[in-house]
């Protein structure tokens, strides 16, 4: 069966091979001859201007638009015939060019369809089957396409027209060609990422079921090199030589949308393992299964508002791409829940002491603004029998933190939280909830929460209740170490596939349809299902401390 997502590996060809734009013909006006008595703009510092009312755009009655597209053709046809009746090559040459401008950029699908069926356009049909046959291949309708650089070939046959056609040909030939049985993979093998593409590969390669003797399974694998550009030939090798059904990759946000645009581009169905935003967005074939920023941000803004009651939150957050794409997302959950933001501050990715950033969040540093306040909680001070230490005598002390949230997220480190949670103890900050995201989800959480260790609330995929896993006791088993998360989402992509291809997904196109349409797959650890935005939600357990160990939020009954 003709793939219609190959057509897309030529749009690739073209950019590189061809000059000629590629536009899309159905709404352009028709091509109009130059009127003869139309004047040539003047020159104004030696460069040629055109007058305002010739690039306003004109209302024209459809008789008229058909008039002028018919007065376009005869012109045409008035170059073609000159290009042969001039009295020197040159002149012909001249016409000739003139003429092929024409085609290759001023008509509408309208007139190039009358230029390639009409034998008085005589060269200039071989010009307007090519542009035909680009505008096919945008619409991806391989049949004509076909024909229309098969049409090429025929009426200019040597041509640079004809090569590039026939290049054309051969590359929709070779992205129809698919081993239903191979997957490829694009993931950084060199470099300092290294180490996590090896993870990702393990996970892979059990999800295929390539540890298991006898697999009918084969992975073809590219170092991307964490280079954007050798991902993008890694998948081109991948579709072209290996012939693969799919691609998984990738995992860095550097090189993830170049392996997904160009196996789009190539009409072969790709799961993304990475987490940066609008991948998806890219293309129909286009897949992800990551544990995204949204998919934790929801189920920690729905635990704490509808488990525990939280409605008033503060944000703590650092400068960086990560820290403010969570922020955005937060906010915007929180205020969609009826929630409310009292409290904004920002930091430094590279900050360590966080004393006046706590201090701008809870309102105690801006003293000139609780003047009145100042004065009469430092009068009661004075007065009070009370014992102070030196710290509390200090007059930056005074005034009380403001606390007008239930919990504040921060989107940071586990080592960054620690540092938070220190300062938020030394300013007072009490009977409030930190939250937070995966990062959080280390051995050490406990001991760096300090204070607020049974105040903890955070989200991950994997948790204590799931370590006895059969994926993950297998892999233990094999490679003597718990799997990460990165094992465990490259793990779940290729059993799908495995799965998909197993049930009868034998070309690309079924695979996207069969992707498209996944509903509780059973994953490694939960079931797994695609949205509407072609994101694969995967589970999401929330979690906290309890005497020292992460441990699974028990809710209330």
């Amino acid at each position: 069966m003709t793939s219609r997502f190959a057509l897309l590996l030529v749009a690739g060809l073209l950019a590189s091979c061809t000059t000629v734009a590629t536009k899309k013909r159905s709404s352009q006006a028709p091509f109009r001859p130059p009127t003869a008595s139309a004047k040539p703009p003047k020159a104004i510092g030696g460069m040629t201007g055109k007058q305002p009312e010739q690039i306003q755009s004109e209302e024209v009655k459809l008789p008229e638009v058909r008039q002028q597209a018919e007065a376009g053709l005869v012109y045409l046809q008035g170059l073609v015939t000159k290009s042969v009746q001039a009295p020197d090559k040159q002149t012909q040459e001249t016409f000739r060019m003139q003429a092929v401008e024409i085609v290759e950029n001023r008509l509408n699908e309208e007139q190039l369809e009358a230029v390639a069926n009409g034998s008085d356009y005589g060269f200039l049909r071989g010009h307007a089957m090519f542009r035909l046959g680009e505008t096919s291949l945008e619409h991806r309708d391989s049949v004509n396409a076909k024909k229309y650089f098969t049409g090429v070939i025929e009426f200019l046959p040597g041509s640079d027209l004809a090569v590039r056609s026939q290049e054309i040909l051969n590359q929709m030939d070779a992205v129809r060609n698919v081993q239903a049985q191979t997957v490829g993979v694009v993931l950084p093998l060199s470099g300092r990422n290294a180490p996590v593409g090896q993870r990702a590969l393990r996970g892979l390669e059990m999800g295929l079921g390539l540890h298991i003797p006898g697999s009918s399974f084969k992975l073809a694998v590219m170092d991307s090199e964490g280079n954007p550009d050798s991902a993008r030939r890694g998948v081109e090798r991948l579709v072209k030589e290996d012939n693969v059904i799919a691609v998984v990759g990738s995992l860095l946000s550097k090189t993830a949308p170049a392996v997904a645009a160009k196996s789009d581009e190539l009409g072969v169905p790709t799961i993304a393992l990475s987490q940066r935003s609008g991948l998806t967005e890219i293309g129909p074939t286009v897949f992800r299964n990551s544990l995204t920023s949204g998919m934790q941000v929801r189920a920690l803004v729905r635990s704490a508002m509808e488990d525990f009651g939280m409605k008033r939150f503060a944000i703590l957050y650092p400068n960086d791409a990560y820290g403010v794409e969570f922020t955005n997302i937060f906010w915007d959950e929180v205020l969609a829940r009826g929630g409310q933001i009292t409290a904004v501050q920002t930091y430094s990715n590279k900050e360590t002491d966080f004393r006046l950033v706590i201090q701008r969040l809870t309102g105690t540093y801006f003293g000139e603004a609780r003047q009145d306040e100042f004065n009469i909680r430092l009068n009661e001070l004075k007065h009070s029998d009370k014992k102070r230490s030196v710290r509390q005598s200090n007059l930056e002390n005074v005034l009380q933190p403001i606390t007008d949230f239930d919990a504040i997220f921060i989107p940071d480190s586990v080592k960054a939280m620690g540092q938070i949670s220190a300062m938020l103890s030394y300013n007072d900050v009490r009977s409030v909830k930190l939250l937070g995201t995966n990062l959080w989800n280390t051995k050490d959480v406990a001991k760096r929460a300090g204070n607020f260790a049974n105040s903890l609330l955070f989200v991950d995929s994997i948790s204590p209740a799931q370590d006895r896993s059969r994926f993950m006791m297998e892999y233990k088993s094999i490679y003597g170490e718990d799997p990460s998360l990165i094992e465990i989402q490259a793990y779940d992509a290729g059993l799908i596939l495995r799965q998909l291809v197993a049930a009868g997904a034998s070309s690309r196109e079924e695979l996207t349809r069969r992707l498209t349409s996944l509903n509780r797959f059973p994953g490694s650890l939960g079931t797994l299902s695609m949205n509407a935005e072609r994101e694969i939600e995967r589970p999401v357990t929330t979690l906290t401390v309890e005497k020292g160990e992460v441990t699974p939020v028990k809710y209330r009954q």
